[in-house]
Parts: C-alpha cells; sequence; structure tokens
C-alpha cells in the first residue's frame, strides 16, 4: 500500500465523508543565504487529519510549531508547498478560492491588529457582505450588521463606533462577526483567546460553541494551551516543530495519551483541586525547541525525550494508529507508562 493510500485509511477510519481533509500537507518557507543557496523553514511536514462536519478538532503545541501555518495553508492564505487540501469531497488545492471563501473563514489571533482602525464597526462587518454581494439594498445591509452584532453580544449603537473604542474582547467579538458576515460553514479560529484576560476567555470559547450548536459550524481551533483545547474540541491533534505526533478524540487524549510531548503537555495543565495538585508530577522537558530550520534528523523530538535512542536519530517514526481513532508518531510508546 502507498503512503497516500495509508493515509487516506487512516483519515477515513470512521467511514464519514469529512468535510475537510488534508493529505501530506507541507508548507516550505524559503531563506535565502547568499547569492545562489536557499534553504527552507519546514513550517509544515507532512501533515495529515480530516474534520468532520459539525465538529471541533483542536490544534496544540508550542509556538512556531506550525499551527497558525497549518490553518492559513488550509484556507489557501498560503499555497501549499505540498500535499492536497479537500472541502466537503473536492480538492481545492489548486483552484480559484473566491467561490470557498464564503465558506471558509477565519478569526485571528490578535483583535488589535485585525481590525482597520479607520473602519467603522459597521463597515468592518458589511465588508464582506458587499465583497460577495450578500445584501440587495442599503436597508438590508444594515439589517444584517445589526442582526451580526447582536448575535456576538454587541448592539446597534456598536455599528458607529471605531476600533479603538473596544475592550479586546469586544474587538474579537467583532471579529468573529465579520467571519460570520458570509454564513460560512468552517472557521479557522487562530488562538482566538490567546490575548484576552481569562475571565473574557471563558465567555468567548462558551460564545463560540453556542454559534456552532445554533449555525452547524465545523471549527479547526488553534491554541498553545490545552487547558482552553480540551473544553472544546471534540477531537485534539498535538503539533511539534511542524509535524502532528498525536491524535485522538479529546477525553482520550488528556486521558490515556502515549506520547511524551503530550504528556508533558497534559502535565502543565493546571489542577484546581489542591491536593491533587500537590501530589500531580509535572514533566519538564530538557532544552529548547530547535530550529525548522535545521531539525534533528530520525524523530524531531528525540533531542527532548528521555525515552531517545539510536533508532530515533536514525529512523522517523510513522503517525500509525495505537487505539481506535488514537495515533500517534512514536518508536517507544511500548516504554511509556
Amino acid at each position: 500500500m502507498s503512503d497516500m493510500a495509508k493515509t487516506e485509511n487512516m483519515i477515513n477510519n470512521k467511514g464519514t465523508h469529512p468535510l475537510v481533509e488534508v493529505k501530506n500537507l507541507k508548507q516550505y518557507f524559503p531563506i535565502s543565504e547568499g547569492l545562489f543557496k536557499k534553504r527552507y523553514v519546514k513550517a509544515v511536514d507532512d501533515v495529515s487529519f480530516y474534520i468532520n462536519k459539525g465538529e471541533t478538532l483542536g490544534l496544540v503545541g508550542e509556538s512556531g510549531c506550525g499551527k497558525t501555518t497549518t490553518g492559513r495553508t488550509i484556507l489557501r492564505l498560503y499555497e501549499p508547498t505540498g500535499g492536497r487540501i479537500f472541502y466537503d469531497g473536492q480538492d481545492i488545492t489548486h483552484v480559484d478560492m473566491m467561490s470557498y471563501r464564503r465558506k471558509m473563514q477565519i478569526v485571528f489571533q490578535d483583535p488589535y491588529a485585525s481590525l482597520n482602525p479607520r473602519m467603522t464597526i459597521g463597515d468592518i462587518i458589511g465588508e464582506p457582505i458587499d465583497i460577495h454581494k450578500l445584501a440587495s439594498s442599503k436597508k438590508e445591509r444594515r439589517e444584517k450588521i445589526i442582526s451580526l452584532l447582536e448575535k456576538v453580544g454587541l448592539n446597534s449603537e456598536h455599528a458607529n463606533r471605531f476600533p479603538h473604542e473596544f475592550s479586546g474582547g469586544q474587538r474579537q467579538r467583532v471579529g468573529i462577526a465579520r467571519a460570520l458576515a458570509v454564513d460560512p460553514e468552517f472557521i479557522v479560529c487562530d488562538e482566538p483567546v490567546s490575548a484576552l484576560d481569562v475571565s473574557i476567555q471563558a465567555q468567548i470559547i462558551n460564545m463560540f460553541e453556542e454559534l456552532q450548536e445554533e449555525m452547524g459550524l465545523t471549527y479547526l481551533f488553534i491554541a498553545h494551551d490545552l487547558s482552553v483545547v480540551k473544553h472544546i474540541s471534540d477531537r485534539i491533534g498535538v503539533m511539534y516543530l511542524g509535524k502532528l505526533v498525536e491524535l485522538a478524540d479529546s477525553y482520550e487524549l488528556v486521558f490515556h495519551s502515549v506520547h511524551p510531548y503530550t504528556k508533558s503537555l497534559i502535565s502543565a495543565i493546571p489542577i484546581p483541586d489542591p491536593n491533587t495538585s500537590r501530589t500531580s508530577k509535572r514533566i519538564i522537558l530538557e532544552g529548547d525547541v530547535p530550529s525548522p530550520l535545521n531539525p534533528p534528523s530520525g524523530c524531531r523530538f528525540r533531542t527532548r525525550c528521555p525515552y531517545a535512542d539510536k533508532l530515533c536519530a536514525e529512523e522517523e517514526p510513522k503517525f500509525r494508529e495505537v487505539g481506535s481513532g488514537h495515533f500517534a508518531a512514536c518508536h517507544h510508546l511500548e516504554k511509556i507508562s
């Protein structure tokens, strides 16, 4: 069986028709060194997964692991270096994306930088409505904008104000309203709460869940904080240095993780019970994340892994099924308790 056939078998193991599917996705960024020499940052390197309709797939990992690049490449904001992207069964890797822009949207990480400071909130939300010609009159456009503001917990008075008049949480609500303006099916949530206060984070997460239930939305929810992701995600994928190292159902990943990197991330989740917190052991990783310009040979995690040996340096571990719907890439899963 070819690698591609194995991947297809892996990501369709539930026999359902995914809304979004990536197969062997690669995103390399060229870096010039001198006049004739080029090296590549392998930001995303051979990643495969699917997202079913109405599902939330969480994607976690340290800064620089390729999470955001994966999300933006799926939306073709970056042209993929290799692999294929499917939307509702259609290969969209090289097609004109205009017809898909309505179906696929993004909520950006920084609510301060993602809104045009010279535009009113009404015009920011109205812009996608204008581009896709979704309102037949100014009255209908205004009604749509007000309806969207109310949907995200704002009101009609906010339409004539400018972004600088709002708090971070309110700005992120505007960003969400803008994404919803074209009535999308799929939204990439690119660390949408990481720049917000903890009290506001919970409000925004709850709103994402309510909108999903109301509108039947499908999410790719990207974050570096596993404690946030586990609340909203049906399944969670863990990335390290451009590679997917583990993927499982949310409960399964948190309570029965098998990869040493995932175990380290989970050990860092704060525990509200002081008695349990005292007895739990934090897994501290040695060293720093290697440069994606010069990743380690074999397993990319081996330079920080307590189980690494000669095999890990020589051979890249296969991303394989270790349980029903539970995948991991490690040579020594039998050693890890």
